[in-house]
């Protein structure tokens, strides 16, 4: 299933409502629950949250509309007429560096990492404030950057608490899988730190959907692409992936728990802007397109912060 959060219309305070989407449809899960007699929480995080038998009852639910041979019926709405916003809020967000094999090589030459692949997952976090959704700005403050870079990312949503799991067990704690756009400031590492670089307001786009793992049968055999004013930069597939998403699990688990509802960037493939000769950033005015498939398109367009 292509879980969303959306609104009706364009207006930013209008209720946000669970939903799902199913082709060019979005039929509201909490209507449909009401009408059934059912319950189920109302926002994504909440379902993620609830775990496996909240997430039957909405195939259940599905199911029961499909085959009633009225189509999703009154309670869905055309895409057009919806806004999508970010999925979810994580409780927290991890983000995983140097996890392409090109990308090490890469960011060696432009960023002054090292020349090695790394033998343990490189870990950094973004906190919750860095979300931003579909179509929403990327702010772009001159004041703060002059080299505002993107990165398109496989994003994991983390559905059970892990802590201390092996790799064998690790698949069993993934809900599902999204797209992340690891916006950095280049210039504002600060003595090797991320944090700043990449957790500022508006860092981390996310969406549009949430596709629920049993959609996705391989997540490391996905087609990953960025374009910058429809210019492609990233063209990759997850299979180059060094560290595999059970072994990010594995090893982030090991010391930090993983709650319901977490969110895991597993990292950029090459074609970064500071990789390109001359370096390219993001200014504003620009639109970047973030594609993953079997998950969609996320698109946010850059717009100048002050």
């Amino acid at each position: 299933m292509r879980l969303v959060t959306y609104t009706l219309g364009a207006d930013p305070c209008a209720r946000r409502r669970l939903g799902v989407q199913a082709e060019d449809r979005v039929l509201d899960l909490t209507a449909l629950a009401a009408a059934d007699g059912a319950e189920l929480p109302a926002d994504l995080l909440g379902l993620v949250q609830a775990g496996g038998p909240a997430l039957e009852t909405v195939r259940r639910l599905l199911a029961d509309r499909l085959d009633s041979g009225v189509g999703l019926g009154p309670d869905a709405h055309a895409l057009a007429d919806v806004t999508l916003h970010a999925p979810l809020r994580p409780g927290k967000i991890i983000g995983v560096g140097l996890n392409y094999v090109e990308h090490v090589a890469e960011s060696h030459r432009t960023l002054d990492t090292g020349r090695d692949r790394p033998d343990r997952p490189v870990l950094f976090s973004k906190p919750a404030t860095a979300v931003t959704g579909p179509g929403q700005p990327i702010l772009h403050d001159a004041g703060l950057t002059e080299q505002l870079d993107w990165e398109c990312e496989l994003a994991v949503v983390v559905g059970r608490r892990a802590r201390r799991v092996s790799e064998d067990e690790a698949m069993d704690h993934v809900f599902g899988y999204s797209i992340v756009n690891d916006i950095s400031a280049r210039d504002q590492r600060r003595s090797g730190q991320w944090f700043f670089s990449k957790g500022q307001d508006s860092y981390a786009p996310f969406g549009p959907a949430v596709v629920t793992a049993d959609e996705i049968e391989d997540p490391h055999d996905l087609d990953l692409r960025l374009s910058v004013n429809g210019e492609v930069k990233q063209d990759s597939n997850t299979r180059h992936m060094l560290f595999r998403i059970p072994r990010l699990i594995a090893d982030i688990s090991s010391g930090v728990t993983l709650e319901p509802g977490d969110v895991i960037a597993t990292g950029s493939p090459s074609g970064v802007g500071a990789g390109f000769v001359p370096p390219q950033f993001l200014r504003p005015g620009d639109r970047v397109e973030a594609t993953i498939a079997r998950i969609g398109t996320l698109a946010n367009p850059v717009v100048d912060a002050r």
